[in-house]
């Protein structure tokens, strides 16, 4: 599968909730590098953030444009989530349902066709300002 196809798959089992399908397209030893957080290792940890996201939250990615290098060992994903906070995450702001949209992109290392660094950017001021807590 092309890098693009790769990454294009992966935000199709995303926008479909089906994360088994995500995880396996992920090296065992993917580094995950949270948005403005610490970087994770393994596909366990990453289950334990995707199970993380599933109670708190209700997203959607629209508007998804996939970029890669020449030699597919690179990619990038620009998007916009559209999303509901349902569950509080800790260190954040009460949830009561509020609905958000906000743009945001990743980064891609890819491994033997699979892909083995995903890292997250979007603002976390702006999501904060959107369910109405303070930045």
């Amino acid at each position: 599968m092309s890098t693009p196809n790769l990454i294009a798959a992966y935000y199709d089992a995303f926008n479909r909730g089906d994360r088994e399908a995500m995880l396996s397209m992920l090296v065992d030893d993917v580094a995950h590098d949270l948005n403005q957080g610490a970087r994770e290792v393994g596909r366990e940890a990453f289950r334990a953030f995707l199970q993380r996201m599933d109670r708190c939250y209700v997203e959607q990615l629209r508007d998804i444009v996939v970029m890669a290098s020449a030699d597919g060992l690179r990619a990038s994903a620009e998007y916009v989530v559209h999303g509901a906070y349902k569950v509080t995450d800790e260190g954040l702001p009460e949830a009561a349902g509020q609905r958000y949209v906000l743009p945001g992109g990743a980064f891609f290392e890819i491994r033997h066709g699979k892909i083995a660094r995903v890292t997250n950017y979007y603002s976390l001021a702006d999501w904060i300002a959107q369910v109405g807590g303070k930045a």
